[in-house]
């Protein structure tokens, strides 16, 4: 039997490339998208598609029950990969633009996460994997909407690995740093329909910051890795008989939980300030 894994959020980057690859590689993978116009995509690529809009519960269900019908009512795993950033200054946001953020990173994951554990539970067993990110641990400048929701992911995985830790059903989570994908491209779309820059204090940043989303993703960044980095951590946290609670994905993950755990807080702040 082959091993099946919904994949949430697989129009693009680490979705796209880790459902195509599993699919490669013998699993069942039921890939979702957003828009139909990627599921009719992936469709086309051989995947076996959905919608599934993570803002939008009935979405979720509906998506969720085709896939079950296709099982026998199981699954193996869930790969909770959608999400989006929201840059900007804490001070700039709306509520509005917070409260979208964690309708998808959080909100929407964790309604699919606490039904799939419900299917998990009754088969006996489970693997869900969240892919978070080196902001789920540091925060950075700017970026304060999408790191609250990742601290969010993260402390709501930690306490689930608790609460099920009588369970056979494991819960890992992957840390990437920066990762090829349209992730900035679609950032950049959010921080200019969300954030009034000519009236901000921090306009001079701001011009500083679309100059850098202006750049091209890839060898740009320093320390970019390719989609395939993600996929040998997913690969492990599927198959591994104990699998690891976290993943550490690209140099800065790895660089910056050591310093989080070496430096005090006003040098940590200091290196967190000019990243």
């Amino acid at each position: 039997m082959k091993k099946s894994v919904l994949i949430t959020g697989c129009s693009s980057g680490i979705g796209y490339y880790c459902a195509m690859e599993l699919h490669h590689l013998g699993y069942q993978v039921f890939a979702t998208a957003r828009k139909q116009q990627d599921v009719e995509t992936l469709l086309e690529k051989g995947l076996d598609a959905y919608q599934l809009d993570l803002n939008d519960e009935k979405s979720i269900d509906s998506a969720l029950e085709s896939i079950l019908t296709k099982t026998n009512q199981s699954l193996d795993a869930l790969f909770n990969n959608g999400a989006f950033g929201q840059p900007g200054a804490v001070e700039d946001l709306t509520l509005k633009a917070i409260r979208e953020q964690f309708e998808t990173n959080v909100f929407g994951t964790l309604h699919l996460t606490n039904k799939v554990i419900k299917v998990m539970r009754k088969q006996g067993y489970g693997r869900i994997i969240q892919n978070s990110s080196v902001l789920g641990f540091v925060a950075i400048p700017y970026r304060g909407a999408y790191t609250a929701s990742k601290f969010a992911l993260e402390a709501l995985t930690d306490t689930l690995r608790l609460e099920l830790s009588d369970t056979k059903i494991h819960f890992s989570l992957i840390e990437p740093g920066p990762i090829i994908s349209k992730f900035r491209e679609n950032a950049f779309v959010k921080f200019q329909n969300n954030i009034a820059i000519e009236t901000s204090a921090h306009k001079n940043k701001y011009v500083r910051m679309i100059q850098h989303f202006s750049k091209k993703e890839g060898p740009a960044v320093p320390f970019t890795l390719g989609p395939e980095a993600v996929l040998n951590a997913l690969v492990h946290a599927l198959e591994a008989k104990s699998p690891k609670v976290r993943y550490y994905v690209t140099f800065p993950t790895y660089l910056f939980a050591y310093l989080k755990r070496l430096l005090p807080f006003k040098f940590m702040d200091k290196v967190l300030a000019k990243v």
